[in-house]
């Protein structure tokens, strides 16, 4: 499976909603397939009022969230652009609290989740398992100018990759290049985010924060920067662990 994830769909999607507890946002879905519970890509914006908390919480599928804009802090870490959070299934997080400026990020999952189960009301839903969340520093992404002047692939590793298949990178890609990625076999599938510039897919011109899903399936992905080069967040999905797949 080769999913695209786009702004103008995204925008499309863009939405205000509110959770039972009073909490306010917008959602906007970049990246969207169906609910199938074995594989199902989806990748959507949140923006997060200024001074607001999300309380503490879990879900039932593994996911990363990158912050893109403003700043806040996860628990005890600080967040800003582009800080990577990933929580596995059935791991607690939070609060999430948006500072003075707001907070956006994007959620990703390789599978459709239900929703978040919050830790003072879902407790007893909690399954027994593996918990295991990281926290990247900030990533600053590279300037046009210092894009344009590369001349040679870089490669960055925010969370290095894992026994498990998680992995978290970043590669930098010279003008007309391109670069042959690790191949998603043994993982859910991995997302390329545009960070910088452009990358070019099957034709089709992917600018910042679109993103290509490729599943484990497929052959090992080949990106390819436009003429202004690019720099891509690469996010490898860990198979869900085995104590969650029936429940999920």
């Amino acid at each position: 499976m080769i999913v695209l994830g786009t702004r103008a769909h995204g925008m499309a999607r863009r939405r205000h909603l509110q959770l039972p507890d009073g909490f306010s946002y917008h959602k906007s879905e970049w990246l969207e397939t169906d609910q199938n519970p074995e594989l199902s890509p989806t990748a959507f914006l949140i923006e997060q009022p200024p001074g607001t908390v999300l309380a503490p919480h879990f879900h039932r599928q593994n996911q990363f969230q990158v912050m893109v804009a403003g700043g806040g802090t996860i628990g005890r870490h600080a967040l800003g652009p582009v800080t990577v959070h990933y929580a596995g299934a059935y791991t607690g997080y939070g609060p999430l609290v948006a500072g003075p400026q707001g907070l956006s990020y994007f959620t990703i999952r390789a599978v459709h989740d239900a929703g978040a189960m919050m830790v003072s009301t879902d407790r007893a839903r909690m399954i027994r398992g593996p918990k295991r969340h990281e926290t990247t520093a900030p990533h600053v992404p590279l300037d046009d100018a210092a894009l344009a002047a590369l001349r040679t692939v870089e490669r960055v590793d925010l969370i290095a990759p894992a026994a498990d298949a998680l992995a978290v990178t970043v590669t930098r890609i010279p003008p007309g290049a391109q670069v042959a990625l690790p191949d998603p076999s043994g993982s859910l599938g991995q997302f390329h985010m545009v960070l910088a510039g452009r990358i070019v897919h099957d034709g089709r011109a992917l600018g910042t924060w679109e993103m290509v899903y490729v599943s484990a399936g497929e052959a090992a992905p080949v990106l390819c920067a436009d003429a202004c080069g690019a720099e891509v967040l690469s996010l490898q999905v860990p198979q869900t662990a085995v104590e969650y797949r029936a429940a999920a």
